[in-house]
């Protein structure tokens, strides 16, 4: 769960979101070094009285800012590749559960045992006790494995919705008419919100 005044993202819950984590802080560390090149650059071209004619005209310096960006590109877009990869595999998941966006409401079904479904409404505000959060808590919590490979089938009986868990690193659109499926796995116990 978020803190107030954080800066960063929630912590890591699955092996996902720690890949998520790291590429974020790689891509930010590349726009970092880049942001403080072109200022130092600026404040360089301002402050001297010296000017080179040659090399404004050079061809060298022209090929330099002509590959390095897609070098850069590439380092950005490689990592970004395999985590897009990773989170649409599919390992022969432990259970499947069904998840259908209603107007108001969430509505699960365990698909690997015969009867067990429920609807998860949120509690209004005038319901909450001391130290639950508004706007986040259920009734009906959803109760996942540890560990363990998880699919969920996402779709929506009216108007479109967004199934999301931060701290799992997960949003999947709930698209009416639209079955999309997405996996997950918890490394650790918790209570997370989405």
């Amino acid at each position: 769960m978020a803190y107030p005044m954080q800066l960063g993202l929630q912590d890591a819950t699955s092996p996902i979101m720690e890949e998520l984590l790291h590429f974020h802080d790689h891509t930010l560390m590349i726009v970092f070094l880049i942001s403080s090149l072109v200022l130092y650059i600026i404040s360089l071209m301002l402050t001297t009285k010296l000017t080179h004619t040659s090399t404004m005209d050079a061809q060298e310096v022209e090929t330099i800012w002509t590959i390095l960006p897609a070098i850069i590109l590439i380092m950005i877009a490689l990592p970004s590749l395999r985590i897009l990869y990773m989170m649409d595999e599919i390992n022969n998941p432990s259970l499947t559960v069904k998840t259908m966006g209603h107007q108001w409401y969430w509505s699960y079904e365990y698909t690997d045992y015969e009867d067990l479904s429920f609807d998860s409404y949120m509690i209004p505000t005038s319901d909450l006790k001391p130290g639950e959060l508004r706007l986040l808590e259920v009734d009906n919590r959803v109760v996942l494995p540890m560990e363990m490979t998880v699919r969920m089938l996402i779709s929506s009986e009216d108007v479109l919705h967004s199934w999301a868990v931060p701290s799992l690193g997960l949003k999947t659109d709930a698209v009416p008419g639209r079955l999309n499926q997405t996996t997950l796995m918890s490394t650790r116990p918790g209570l997370y919100y989405g």
